[in-house]
């Protein structure tokens, strides 16, 4: 039985991992339910059946930096701001229109011409932007920054556990002698830490249907807004045009030179993970 101490390690990790799990997302729920309550009755709770905006849309389908492309991407179909393929943005027009377009110009400098990524990065970590999230938050379609990540903290523990119970597993079959695998003690304890294994992979599995309506940047309510945007129409609507970037990011974007431009910067998720 030297293996015991390994098999109570592996279900002190699945434990305590799947613990924290459920303690976050009912946390989340809760936050998400307190908010939701609290919107339908307060005088602006007819903000729940609104019309989202471009950069309201952008927020809740891809957080901030997907606020920074989709300014970006208007922008540039303006011909205020040239995007090359070659990953820079070159200021044509100086004047941004609001708060978002003066973070770009902003971010971008005096000189007139940056690359794309310092770009996103500054504009996405803007005073505008904050201000964007803070009335989503406030208003019940935006989940707070903590929650989310107190929920995706906790996902990440639970897969470690994982990872570590298979490990400790393989751990105790490498320890027994052949004398004990001809006796037959193989089976003992590979059913043993079978257990907490398929205690963290059914936690996984049960986040992934009922923890990831919580974890994106929209809550409940904002994600039935989002499902009412109209979908993308043809070239000459460019309101439709910039909803699917808005909702879809990057890869809705048509122009070959455009999507070139775009292919220097970081991905979404590594720009996220960088910025949160």
């Amino acid at each position: 039985m030297f293996w015991v101490p390994l098999l109570l390690l592996a279900w002190a990790a699945a434990g305590l991992s799947c613990a924290r799990l459920c303690l976050a997302a009912l946390r989340t729920a809760s936050e998400a339910d307190t908010a939701a309550t609290a919107d339908s009755g307060s005088p602006h709770g007819h903000d729940a059946d609104r019309e989202l905006t471009l950069y309201e849309a952008a927020f809740l389908s891809g957080g901030p930096y997907r606020v920074a492309d989709l300014t970006l991407v208007a922008m540039a179909r303006q011909r205020r701001l040239l995007l090359a393929h070659t990953g820079w943005a070159t200021v044509v027009d100086a004047e941004g229109r609001d708060d978002m377009e003066r973070s770009v110009l902003g971010a971008i400098g005096p000189g007139g011409q940056s690359r794309i990524a310092p770009i996103r990065s500054a504009a996405a970590a803007a005073d505008a932007v904050r201000t964007l999230a803070d009335r989503l938050v406030a208003a019940g379609l935006a989940v707070p920054d903590g929650a989310r990540t107190t929920v995706a903290g906790a996902v990440r523990q639970v897969q470690a556990a994982t990872a570590a119970v298979a490990m400790l597993g393989g751990v105790a079959l490498l320890m027994l002698t052949p004398d004990q695998v001809a006796q037959g003690h193989r089976a003992p304890v590979v059913a043993s830490f079978v257990l907490p294994l398929v205690l963290t992979l059914g936690c996984l599995t049960i986040a992934r249907f009922e923890v990831h309506p919580y974890t994106r940047w929209a809550s409940p309510a904002g994600q039935r807004l989002l499902g009412q945007l109209t979908p993308l129409g043809g070239a000459a609507d460019e309101r439709a045009y910039l909803t699917a970037v808005a909702v879809r990011g990057i890869r809705a974007v048509t122009d070959p030179g455009l999507r070139a431009a775009f292919a220097h910067r970081p991905s979404e998720r590594e720009a996220t993970q960088r910025g949160h």
